[in-house]
């Protein structure tokens, strides 16, 4: 018996790497730190060196849009603000995979096998998540905003829509708000990680999530509102595949749920079965 229990227990507390005092783990995190902040430098360094090509693709919404708008700076310090701001969120994205990857090494020598497990997994769904957030508001959110907020503006300065007609923009406030646009609705797509998440935790369940469908329509339609132009087009827009992705977690809980209920009913079932 003695010489099963020790072969069970490294597999049942396999994960947690050596131990080390508080203070060593303050120094690896300090040099996570450090190795994330240089990788957020670089990505920044490469953005800021390939200003212009970032801007390029930056614009290219308004081509989609139908419209025809043209980007300028209005004083001299906007383009070195600009490019500060599109290098940092760049940089941000460039270096993302660089940073988990230093986070990964400090967390994941503290965690179990099946932890380690859900981690991967949800970093690899997430990812995935954010690029197509990305760029569902790059090719499709984006343009209907642009031409939403032209048609706003001329009906505003009660003028006629005329869509060949020459429109002039600030470069930076453009930028700034395609940038975050596009960030935010990444981040918006990440819902079901999160929510996915607490399910497993055990701090969500299936009947809690279905519980909450009235405040999601509202949360959903906040967040559509602050990430986009003040209008209901493009606050729909944006508000309509997050609450989609929010049903697609509740039923992908019911669908865990019931799997574990089969599960449970299964193995009960043999336990009768077995002879005393």
């Amino acid at each position: 018996m003695g010489e099963e229990k020790d072969e069970l227990l490294p597999e049942e507390d396999d994960g947690g790497g050596e131990v080390k005092s508080f203070l060593e783990h303050l120094e690896d995190l300090r040099w996570t730190l450090i190795k994330s902040l240089t990788a957020l430098v670089l990505g920044m360094i490469i953005c800021l060196v390939a200003g212009n090509r970032l801007a390029w693709i930056l614009a290219r919404p308004i081509q989609k849009s139908g419209v025809k708008i043209e980007l300028d700076y209005l004083d001299p310090a906007a383009p070195f603000m600009s490019a500060l701001h599109m290098g940092f969120f760049g940089g941000i994205i460039l270096a993302a995979p660089f940073i988990f990857y230093y986070l990964g090494q400090f967390i994941l020598p503290a965690l179990k096998r099946k932890e380690k497990k859900y981690f991967f997994r949800a970093c690899a769904v997430g990812t995935g998540l954010f690029l197509i957030g990305v760029s569902v508001c790059y090719f499709v959110i984006m343009p209907l905003a642009l031409r939403a907020a032209v048609q706003y503006s001329q009906w505003l300065l009660d003028q006629p829509f005329d869509p060949k007609r020459v429109i002039l923009w600030r470069a930076e406030p453009y930028f700034s708000f395609t940038t975050k646009f596009m960030i935010g609705m990444g981040l918006g797509f990440e819902l079901p990680v999160v929510l996915l998440t607490m399910v497993r935790l055990g701090v969500l369940d299936y009947r809690k999530l279905a519980g909450m469908r009235r405040y999601m329509i509202v949360g959903c339609l906040i967040l559509g509102a602050i990430l986009t132009t003040p209008e209901v087009v493009t606050q729909i827009a944006m508000a309509v595949p997050l609450y989609l992705l929010y049903e697609a977690s509740v039923w992908i809980a019911w669908y865990w749920e019931r799997q574990e209920k089969k599960k449970r009913e299964t193995e009960a079932a043999l336990a009768t079965k077995e002879p005393n």
